[in-house]
């Protein structure tokens, strides 16, 4: 039996994961997954699925307040969050057209802190979606100094898709050229952590090299551990919590992702 955060309680456990369509996921195993583990709150990216299709129960896990943000175009990207504190508000808009119709955002308000569940472009098809990328960049950045300039404690989990620094990626050489491990986005996470004051909550409490959260499905990448870690649970220093422990799942594979789970006190 599920229970909700009771205020006060001292940890909860985040999980994120980009599913790579929630339906594939959930043939893998993922809700029953999910049902062991009781986490307080899951962010989900690239669902893939509008909600005409995801009618079933297993989708809409008991004990949880669930909520999807689905894009325009069917089968394409779309985020969700589950969670056991009933929300104050939502918000899954970024203020764009251009992004709300890909279901990238949404966003919960509880009672200690916002939290959202977002899915960043990927810039790898070509320079159309670079520039895209760039533009969603430049958004997220404008939202986390507005919170930050009205004090409201702020955590954002999802796929960023950049790598930050070289023990993030198995090959950093011969990727510098390759969306995902450009100066120019890397730069982007240097600045939101050194200007901006966010955390990266996996990072802040493990240091260790190899700890990827997403390979490809070419080369036999997975067996062997060619990855990059591109998902993230970044906090401001408005955050009223600190990570406590910090894990990548692989037992299961449910995504071309790996859960990132992440317990803070």
């Amino acid at each position: 039996m599920k229970i909700s955060i009771q205020v006060g309680e001292k940890e909860i456990k985040i999980i994120t994961l980009n599913v790579n369509g929630i339906r594939a996921a959930n043939k893998k195993g993922l809700f029953n997954w999910l049902s062991e583990e009781n986490a307080d709150i899951v962010c989900l990216q690239e669902v893939r699925a509008q909600l005409d299709d995801i009618q079933g129960d297993e989708y809409w896990p008991n004990g949880y307040h669930c909520f999807h943000n689905q894009a325009v175009k069917k089968g394409y990207s779309g985020v969700a969050i589950f969670t056991k504190e009933k929300p104050e508000s939502l918000i899954d808009t970024m203020e764009s057209e251009e992004f709300d119709q890909e279901g990238r955002y949404i966003e919960c308000s509880l009672k200690e802190f916002k939290i959202a569940s977002a899915y960043f472009p990927s810039g790898s098809s070509g320079d159309i979606r670079q520039e895209a990328k760039c533009r969603f960049l430049d958004l997220f950045e404008k939202k986390i100094a507005q919170y930050n300039q009205s004090k409201t404690a702020f955590i954002f989990c999802g796929d960023i898709n950049i790598v930050h620094k070289e023990i993030d990626i198995k090959n950093w050489k011969s990727n510098q050229k390759n969306s995902g491990c450009l100066p120019e986005e890397r730069a982007w996470l240097d600045k939101i952590i050194d200007e901006h004051g966010c955390t990266d909550a996996f990072r802040s409490i493990n240091t260790k090299p190899e700890e990827y959260t997403w390979w490809s499905n070419r080369g036999n990448a997975y067996n062997n551990n060619v990855g990059w870690r591109i998902d993230y649970q970044f906090y401001n220093k408005f955050f009223p919590k600190a990570p406590l422990r910090s894990s990548i799942y692989k037992k299961e594979r449910f995504s071309d992702h790996a859960p990132l789970i992440i317990d803070y006190e």
